[in-house]
């Protein structure tokens, strides 16, 4: 596909990398007869790690076919994530590697995990924007504290620490933003 056909969210493959593509700057030259360029802000699938890239319109991108599968989280297997896709029942194993960062999100009765798949094997997981973790070590509540908006590290049961209001104890489900990392309140 040309440059200018790609659009945002589209997989592309860049030098024997899949990529997909978050941004699109559309850069026209001033002087007659000189190329539109095309400047590219790409995220690597696995592992996210950013890519700028800068095409002019008519060179060309190998589009990807990312298939996105609705599955939940089964089991550990020998340090692997396996995941059972929520429609055929098919079990996508998936590497520490590639779970990445995700891995402190992944609760087993959870829904709104995604495996990415190009050719039939996986290449990504997609986690919920927040999901629901329970406080299993975090310092007592000190008396007064409802009032002040002080934090405390609060441990979580998959092995994450964020930090959270200190009114919050342990063995308390809350909710935690996938995306920041954060809490997001009580649940």
């Amino acid at each position: 596909m040309k440059a200018s056909d790609v659009k945002k969210g589209n997989v592309v493959e860049h030098g024997g990398t899949v990529y997909q593509v978050r941004d699109i700057e559309r850069s026209s030259p001033s002087a007659r007869g000189g190329n539109v360029t095309f400047r590219f802000t790409l995220y690597s699938i696995p592992g996210g790690r950013k890519f700028d890239l800068s095409l002019r319109a008519d060179d060309e991108l190998r589009e990807m076919d990312l298939v996105r599968r609705a599955a939940n989280f089964s089991y550990m297997d020998d340090g692997a994530f396996v995941f059972m896709d929520a429609e055929d029942y098919t079990q996508y194993p998936l590497s520490p590697e590639l779970v990445g960062d995700n891995a402190g999100y992944i609760v087993e009765g959870v829904e709104g995990y995604y495996v990415q798949l190009i050719d039939d094997v996986p290449v990504g997981l997609q986690v919920p924007t927040s999901v629901v973790l329970t406080v299993v070590d975090t310092a007592p509540e000190m008396k007064g504290s409802s009032a002040t908006k002080r934090t405390k590290p609060a441990k979580l049961d998959t092995g994450i620490e964020i930090q959270v209001p200190e009114y919050i104890s342990n063995d308390e489900k809350v909710w935690v933003n996938t995306l920041t990392g954060e809490f997001a309140g009580r649940a």
